[in-house]
């Protein structure tokens, strides 16, 4: 496979320097942008130009979907910022993606994470679909270093 063939994923996994917190199926949010500053000039004929220049930036939030298991470390980390302990819940830690056969494929750093929503799955006894949890963190900054 080249460089340029597209990459396939299976799974995300993020680890929080202590192992693989989990398996989760769908991973969103990994982009920043920056506001447009416009900035007015004249130009040599004397009509005025208009010029875009970037302004401050802003990271997107990050959403991990998994399927809802017995595992609580995401509960108790939420449960961290609920009970006020953002400093202590901050956590620097790494998404990786994985494709068919458990190979990492690609992977990005962030910093200073913390979870802003934690939300369970919708009870539906009349399917038989998986339940989901979803968890929405915030950041200061990532890369990506694969």
């Amino acid at each position: 496979m080249t460089d340029k063939d597209p990459l396939i994923s299976a799974w995300f996994g993020v680890d929080f320097g202590d192992g693989v917190v989990g398996a989760f199926r769908e991973c969103t949010g990994l982009g920043s942008e920056n506001e447009v500053v416009e900035s007015k000039a004249s130009g040599p004929d004397g009509k005025y130009i208009i010029k875009k220049i970037p302004g401050r930036m802003k990271w997107n939030n990050i959403t991990l979907k998994r399927g809802i298991t017995d595992a609580m470390d995401m509960w108790k980390w939420r449960k961290m910022v609920e009970e006020g302990d953002i400093q202590g819940a901050r956590r620097n830690g790494t998404i990786t993606m994985f494709n068919t056969r458990g190979e990492p494929v690609a992977r990005w750093k962030f910093v200073n994470a913390w979870p802003s929503k934690l939300t369970g799955p919708d009870a539906n006894a009349t399917n038989n679909e998986v339940a989901i949890e979803t968890l929405e963190i915030v950041h200061e900054g990532y890369e990506r270093v694969q």
